[in-house]
């Protein structure tokens, strides 16, 4: 994998880094509630839930900073948050060992179907446009949150909708930093952060060697490779595309799995490429210019690594903040992502009817078989490409 061009200083930019840190409080808040779930459902004490949660965090740290670093593109990795759900009810009354061994097999999925470069053909055959409605469909759930928090905690959200709408009139490159600090200010004013049962500790990488049984790959392994395939990896490879990248799609999806795979003997149950996150890293609000975007997925990726060494004391920091504060800084910094997926959506009015679908079954949430809406929207909007184009090519 070249590099598209060497990393230099003056790439740095404050627009970058911060969104960078922006998309590291976005994804680690949600699913980290959800690996402490899980990690209860299937009876780990706190120090194997920290071993679990700081390993992924170390692989997807260290993995995305040197890819995004090599190559040039705003390349992240992330867990997988559908994943994570799927073994709150799914670990229960599973052994550990057994477990592992199915995060082992999901991981080795992964990377044979890189090695084997199944992934690039399919990611060619994506329409640009379907991509763009992909991207907005998956993001415009981010939007709206935005406007449903506002009932819960109007003085918050509408003091961190005037300092975006202020700071994207005078300092745009700003707008997001604006955002998380009058966040933060009005949620400690009005005693918001309860941050009293946050308690510090090292993370204790335990090893877990791996069991294989055909029940454990039946429920979980197979599963786990399913989902993180269909609603991470193809999805992140998707926003990529539509922000005007060309990823090397089969050696990224196989350094998820060859990364994975080492980080599964410590609990990490699955690793893959980030889908919102690369929204937020790979769009405008990064930088304007998008050959200095990675850094913002670089700053991704480091911070990562450095919550490893406490991530479970991190999981408990990010419980303390308040829904609407998170929920808030997602949709507000997702914004410009939304507008560009929507644009580039209806671009071409003989792909609109594609687009159209794939944004509203994406929008949908609608789940089949553990799979999520990014997935099924792909699947609706492709298909709707093929047919409306067969038509069209029968009628010339």
């Amino acid at each position: 994998m070249s590099p598209a061009a060497q990393p230099r200083l003056n790439d740095v930019s404050v627009s970058a880094i911060v969104a960078g840190l922006v998309a590291v409080l976005v994804s680690f808040g949600g699913t980290a509630v959800l690996m402490v779930q899980a990690g209860h459902s299937a009876g780990l004490d706190a120090i194997h839930i920290g071993s679990w949660l700081g390993s992924i965090c170390l692989a997807l740290g260290v993995g995305g900073a040197l890819v995004s670093l090599r190559t040039g593109l705003p390349v992240v990795f992330a867990w997988s948050t559908p994943g994570a759900a799927l073994l709150v009810t799914g670990l229960a009354g599973v052994p550990f060992d057994q477990a592992v061994g199915a995060f082992v097999l999901a991981a080795a999925l992964t990377l044979a179907c890189g090695i084997f470069g199944w992934i690039d053909p399919i990611v060619r055959r994506i329409p640009a446009e379907i991509a763009g409605a992909m991207l907005a469909g998956v993001l415009l759930d981010f939007g709206l949150g935005v406007f449903r928090s506002i009932a819960g905690a109007p003085w918050l959200v509408l003091a961190m909708c005037a300092a975006y709408l202020l700071c994207k009139r005078w300092l745009p490159r700003f707008a997001v930093l604006a955002v998380l600090a009058a966040g933060l200010a009005v949620a400690a004013g009005q005693g918001g952060l309860h941050l009293e049962n946050v308690r510090w500790a090292w993370t204790d990488f335990v090893w877990t060697t791996p069991t294989f049984t055909l029940q454990a790959a039946i429920s979980l392994g197979i599963p786990l490779f399913v989902v993180a395939m269909a609603s991470q990896n193809l999805p992140g490879l998707a926003i990529l595309q539509a922000n005007g990248y060309r990823p090397p799609a089969s050696r990224l999806v196989a350094l998820t799995g060859l990364v994975g795979l080492l980080a599964a003997p410590f609990g990490a149950h699955s690793v893959t490429l980030g889908a919102i996150i690369a929204a937020i890293c790979a769009g405008p609000e990064a930088h304007p210019d998008p050959a200095r975007r990675y850094v913002a997925a670089a700053t991704y990726g480091l911070s990562y690594v450095l919550l490893s060494v406490a991530a479970g004391t991190v999981a408990v920091f990010f419980q303390a903040l308040p829904a609407a504060l998170i929920a808030t800084l997602a949709g507000l910094a997702l914004l410009g992502a939304i507008m560009g997926g929507m644009a580039s959506a209806m671009s071409n009015p003989a792909q609109r009817e594609a687009a159209l679908v794939t944004l509203l079954a994406t929008a949908s949430g609608m789940s089949f078989w553990g799979i999520g809406s990014a997935f099924w929207g792909l699947a609706a909007g492709l298909l709707t490409h093929i047919v409306v184009n067969w038509r069209r090519r029968q009628q010339a």
